[in-house]
């Protein structure tokens, strides 16, 4: 069995956290800046960061795009899908039509 090691990080905010991958992304941040609810308190962060590199709030800005077009982003994976249809469908959209 292989350790694995893990570094310890200190981020701009000043909270401290263990990584064993090269993501930059502090954790404790992630956790306090995701919403309570909404599309984006649904999703983990690298589907909610992916959306809102899109400017992707709400499901009425996620209705203007193709299903295809979503899961092309970083970030958003199979498990992303069927919450953001249930998303759409508890609004009565759809995603966008070819």
């Amino acid at each position: 069995m292989t350790a694995i090691s893990k570094n310890k990080r200190t981020c701009k905010n000043g909270h401290h956290y263990f990584k064993t991958s090269d993501c930059p992304t502090c954790p404790i941040c992630e956790a306090e800046r995701k919403p309570d609810f909404g599309l984006l308190a649904v999703l983990s962060a690298p589907a909610r960061r992916a959306l809102e590199s899109k400017n992707i709030k709400t499901v009425a800005d996620l209705s203007q795009y193709t299903q295809r077009e979503i899961l092309s982003l970083h970030g958003i994976g199979p498990s992303s899908l069927p919450k953001l249809l249930e998303e759409l469908n508890k609004n009565g959209l759809t995603f966008k039509d070819l």
